[in-house]
Parts: structure tokens; C-alpha cells; sequence
């Protein structure tokens, strides 16, 4: 269900100087700055500042997925180049794709993939393309592809890259971009948190690279929002439900990790189970789950920009960003966090 009326697609715009687009990661993963958002006030501190937010008893849930080397680079029949980013595994030998190329693919083009391999072009799908690979799609894109870094940065992914664009809990492979609010996060700080009595929690939710599209409708309504496959295990549902019977904080570890406990609490309580959600969040949303959210800052006029709106409230987001400007926060999926209050409108 929607709540979109009272916003459009420009109010969720505003002016981010490039230079605050971080293009690599910082030397240690807990290095990164925190931007506590109060509803009366903000606080500006280092990402390790969780750990004294956070009391025994809460939940942190983390979205386990496991980011695949999903670009390619290919020549069709006709001697073009092709780029191809796989957007989703429908099976085995099949995916769901956005191709680059001089001109549109058809159905039964075959491409030849970093010379090794032959896939064919199938149906297409909305902006996407169906490909049938000749063998196990995951065992050739790990062994073929490339990791896919987000479009605004600006450098081939390394082996630097490799390492630290994937999360240290990372055990489900099927994402095309990493959770990066989980990126902040390493294993002595996870232990530290453990130590204190925080509930550690996992979900599953394959990202796909849909979450990097643009809205392009100024009438949010209008906006089809991509779909995403998620699974949320009855371990995690049990961990949630005594957290909220003891009044404790059920913290979403990034927006994936919200989308996934929100979409499993369509019935207004969490249930376990797998699915897919195309769950557009705006203002005006009723959340069910989720009571504080740790995020990285999201580009304008996306969909991750209108969710954190809805959950800490429009100005509020609008204020902080602000801030976080003007103290040079470094922003997108290589820079630094915010921790997030539910607002009591929410």
C-alpha cells in the first residue's frame, strides 16, 4: 500500500558536492563517522558510538547476503561490445539481466562472455533481459565476472574492492550490491556487541541493481518499484518477538534488512518465510518491526532516501543531510552512517 500523496519525486532532491561521494573505502571498517539522528537534536561521533547506544536485550538484524561477481563483458555475433550486469539468478542457468550495447539485443542473440563462454539473449523483461548460461550461472559469474561497484564510483573494483564491498558476515550468494550499512561492521566489534548482551540476528535479501534506478515519475504512485527475493528464518522471528516483549529496540541493520522485516510483517506481526517483496516505502508508512535503523546516506531521489524519510520523518531527513553536508560526511555505499530513531508518527 501506498502514502505518496503528499510528496513528489522533487522533494526528495537536493545538491550533494561530488567530493562527497566516497570512492573507496576508509583502511578499517570501523574508522567510519555516525550520525546519531535524535528527533530533537543531532549527534555527530564514530560509528563505534553504537555500542553505547545499544542496551543488552536489543536485536541487531543483518542481512547475510553475499554479493556475486555479477558484470560481464562480451562481444555479440556481430562484433559489438556488450556489458552485462545480472540482476537476479532465476535458476540454475538462467538470469535476469541489464545489457549494455550499441543496439537493442533480440531473443536468440548469443553473446560471447569474457571469451569463455556463450550465453542467449531469451525474453525481455521491463528494462531487463532474460540469459541462458550454458552451465551453472554462480559457479561461472565467480569464476568469469567481475564485481559489480556502484555506478557513481569511478575506479575498476580491485582486490581492496573484493574485500571490503562485501560484508564480514556475509554467507548467502545471490546480491548484485552489497547491504552497506553492514559494511561498518567487523568481527571484534561484533564480539564487543555480543559481549554486552546484544542480540545478534539474520535475514537474507538478494539486492539487486535495481536499487541504484532512479525514480523517474514525478507522481510517486507511478513508480514500479523492483522486486527482490528475501527470507526471513523463524530463529530471527523468535529473537524480534522477545526483543518487543521485553520493550527492547529491534535495529535494522541498512534498508534491505528493513525492507525484508516489513515486508515479512505485512500482517502486522512478524512472520517467518520466504518471498518477494516489491515493498515501496514513502511517508506515511506504518511500520510494524522495526524501531531504529543504522544506514548509510542514499542518493537523490531514491527510493532508500523516501524510505529513511518515512521512518525518521520528512524534515528530519531533509535537516540532517543537510548537516551532514556541511560537516563533510562522506556519503553512498564507501562512506560513513547514521543511526536512525523511528519517528512516532511512524
Amino acid at each position: 500500500m501506498l502514502h505518496v500523496a503528499m510528496y513528489s519525486l522533487t522533494d526528495f532532491d537536493f545538491n550533494l558536492p561530488a567530493e562527497l561521494i566516497a570512492q573507496t573505502p576508509l583502511t578499517e571498517r570501523t574508522q567510519s563517522r555516525l550520525l546519531h539522528v535524535k528527533p530533537e537534536r543531532f549527534v555527530d561521533g564514530l560509528f563505534t558510538d553504537v555500542l553505547s547506544t545499544l542496551e543488552p536485550g536489543d536485536v541487531l538484524v543483518f542481512n547475510d547476503t553475499q554479493v556475486i561477481n555479477a558484470r560481464f563483458f562480451g562481444v555479440k555475433e556481430t562484433g559489438g561490445r556488450v556489458e552485462i550486469l545480472v540482476e537476479r539468478v532465476l535458476d540454475v542457468k538462467t538470469v535476469i539481466a541489464q545489457i549494455r550495447a550499441s543496439k537493442t539485443p533480440v531473443t536468440g542473440m548469443r553473446i560471447r562472455l569474457a571469451e569463455a563462454f556463450d550465453v542467449i539473449v531469451g525474453e525481455r523483461v521491463g528494462e531487463f533481459f532474460t540469459l541462458n548460461f550454458p552451465d551453472d550461472v554462480v559457479g561461472l559469474m565467480q569464476r568469469y565476472g567481475s564485481l559489480p561497484l556502484p555506478p557513481y564510483i569511478d575506479h575498476q573494483a580491485d582486490e581492496f574492492d573484493a574485500q571490503r564491498y562485501q560484508t564480514v558476515y556475509a554467507a548467502t550468494p545471490g546480491a548484485v550490491a552489497a547491504p552497506t550499512a553492514g559494511l561498518h561492521f567487523d568481527e571484534p566489534f561484533l564480539q564487543l556487541l555480543k559481549a554486552k548482551g546484544i542480540r545478534v540476528a539474520t535475514l537474507t535479501l538478494h539486492v539487486g541493481a535495481g536499487t541504484f534506478q532512479p525514480v523517474r515519475t514525478e507522481n510517486l504512485s507511478e513508480h514500479q518499484m523492483h522486486s527482490e527475493w528475501y527470507t526471513v528464518p523463524q530463529a530471527t522471528v523468535d529473537l524480534v518477538r522477545t526483543a518487543q516483549q521485553e520493550g527492547k529496540h529491534v535495529v535494522a541493520v541498512g534498508t534491505t534488512s528493513l525492507r525484508a522485516l516489513e515486508s515479512a510483517s505485512s500482517s502486522g506481526s512478524l512472520i517467518a518465510g520466504s518471498n518477494d517483496t516489491r515493498l515501496f516505502i514513502t511517508p506515511g508508512y506504518t511500520f510494524h518491526t522495526v524501531t531504529r535503523l543504522i544506514t548509510n546516506f542514499h542518493l537523490p531521489k531514491s527510493t532508500l532516501l523516501m524510505l529513511v524519510s518515512a521512518f525518521a520523518g520528512y524534515q528530519t531527513i531533509r535537516d540532517a543531510y543537510t548537516h551532514a553536508i556541511a560537516q563533510r560526511y562522506r556519503f553512498f555505499s564507501y562512506g560513513d552512517a547514521m543511526l536512525l530513531e523511528r519517528n512516532s508518527n511512524s
